[in-house]
């Protein structure tokens, strides 16, 4: 159905994961779940929505992870 969902975070990933990056695996994710690759027409908002709250959390929880002692940056 999809494919795995990376890690984003040093040094899984070099450099600070994107916009784009944290969106795919909050698409990846929602699929995974749903068991949908694409939502019906009548499900597409909660779909959206879903994808776009796990973007968030996803953002809020890299932005505060703290990576081998060095203190993460505060989203803010």
């Amino acid at each position: 159905m999809c494919r795995s969902i990376k890690t984003l975070r040093p040094p899984a990933l070099p450099e600070e994961a994107t916009e784009d990056d944290i969106r795919a695996a909050a698409l990846q994710y929602v699929r995974k779940v749903s068991g949908f690759r694409a939502p019906a027409a009548h499900n597409q908002e909660v779909f959206d929505h879903a994808v776009n709250a796990i973007a968030q959390a996803t953002a809020e929880l890299l932005a505060g992870l703290e990576v081998r002692g060095q203190t993460a940056k505060r989203a803010g």
